[in-house]
């Protein structure tokens, strides 16, 4: 920021420079004027050629050219020129060189201060901060922590909490992101694009489940706009866990009409792959992986058998090892369908900054869940398996025992 004020202090030099110049060259111009005006015969000509025209018509009232009416009226009109060519001769008299120099610093002043009060008002001094934040920060954690100090420092730049969102949810911390997209949506209004992240959010967030709130939230991006890509992204997503694929497809394609990023649309249409091969097979829960993955297993202990109906939702999520990245993948199945085997890839990546091909090795979580709840809660059941490698998925599937209760 000093190398910029300093950069508005030499364009203001030349602006300071073109105010004092008339103060430097006051006294040579005072003194050309003061020679011009002293030297200066404009009156006695026009007298010398009054006098000449006015001599020139009392030789013709002599000569009885003109009668004394004629001469009355001519010499009227002389008068009246001759006022005329002096009066805008008449000058006052010069002022001191040295007058009003005591306005130029006031003036020199003033400039400068509406200079810096219009930049620090319509400037962009907090971005230049935020673009200095990305350039000296060297980790995550470093660049959170700078953005969250201009976050406080300028709470009303929407360009700060732009920031702060994707970085909040691509490392976990889903209800920091809430808040920053909140703010966001607070400072640049309830616009589709803005809406339907929000939306797109909470479904992760939930655990790929529609929830009243994130309901209302697709319907008010829909009545703003009705072809808003986000939306039919997330929703095709529901439609496939759902198994119901030929919705997904739909879904999916309308997404697709109105994206303009080509990562995604490319994504989607291997999704639509996917869902096609699905409707062909029968929907089997196995299909082509995409790219490194995990086959997995899933059953059921015994002695937990008959606690919970056919019909709660079982979760299958793998994560980073250190467990610092949102879940790399997420599968729904229900407590009716195990033992059941699935392959998790990067179809079930929850977003694009964090999916199974990131890592080399994951750990696989499975919980049932009474509420259908993103958080844990008691009388849940789960299994884990710890050190899953990540590579082909055509070998034997990993083996994941949920036998535990949630106390």
């Amino acid at each position: 920021m000093i190398v910029l004020w300093l950069a508005f202090g030499l364009l203001l030099l030349p602006a300071l420079w073109l105010l004092v110049a008339p103060l430097r060259r006051a006294r040579l111009v005072h003194d050309a004027q003061a020679s011009f005006e002293a030297n200066d015969r404009a009156a006695e000509q026009n007298v010398a050629i009054y006098r000449r025209r006015l001599a020139s018509l009392e030789a013709a009232l002599e000569r009885g050219d003109v009668d004394r009416v004629q001469f009355d009226e001519d010499r009227l009109e002389l008068d009246r020129s001759l006022l005329e060519d002096t009066e805008s001769l008449n000058r006052g008299p010069l002022h001191s060189p040295t007058a009003g120099r005591f306005a130029v610093p006031v003036v020199a002043l003033a400039v400068v201060l509406s200079a810096m009060l219009w930049y620090l008002h319509e400037g962009a001094e907090g971005d230049l901060r935020l673009f200095a934040a990305f350039q000296e920060s060297d980790s995550l954690p470093t660049l959170l922590e700078r953005l969250e100090q201009e976050a406080q420092r300028q709470p009303d730049n929407a360009n700060v909490w732009a920031s702060l969102y994707p970085l909040y949810r691509d490392s976990g911390r889903g209800e920091a992101a809430v808040g920053a997209l909140d703010r966001l949506i607070e400072l640049e209004g309830r616009s589709p694009s803005l809406l339907a992240q929000k939306a797109q959010l909470m479904f992760f967030m939930a655990d790929r489940t529609l929830t009243d709130e994130v309901q209302a939230l697709i319907d008010e991006t829909l009545e703003r706009d009705s072809r808003e890509p986000t939306i039919f992204g997330m929703l095709g997503v529901h439609a496939f866990d759902r198994g119901d694929y030929e919705q997904a497809i739909d879904h999916w394609r309308r997404a697709i009409a109105g994206m303009s990023d080509s990562d995604s649309a490319r994504a989607l249409r291997e999704g639509i792959q996917v869902a096609q091969q699905r409707l062909g097979g029968g929907g089997e829960q196995e299909a082509i992986a995409q790219g490194p993955g995990v086959r997995v297993r899933v059953s059921l202990d015994e002695s937990l058998e008959g606690l919970l109906d056919d019909d709660t939702r079982v979760f299958i999520v793998a994560r980073d090892m250190e467990g610092e990245l949102p879940p790399l993948a997420v599968a729904r199945v229900t407590l009716g369908d195990l033992p059941t085997t699935l392959v998790l890839d990067d179809r079930h990546a929850m977003s694009d900054a964090a999916s199974l091909s990131q890592a080399s090795e994951v750990r696989l979580l499975v919980r049932v869940t009474r509420s259908g709840g993103v958080a844990p809660e008691a009388g849940d059941m789960y299994g884990d398996r710890e050190g899953v490698p990540v590579g082909d998925v055509e070998g034997e599937p990993v083996e994941v025992v949920i036998d535990r209760v949630i106390e």
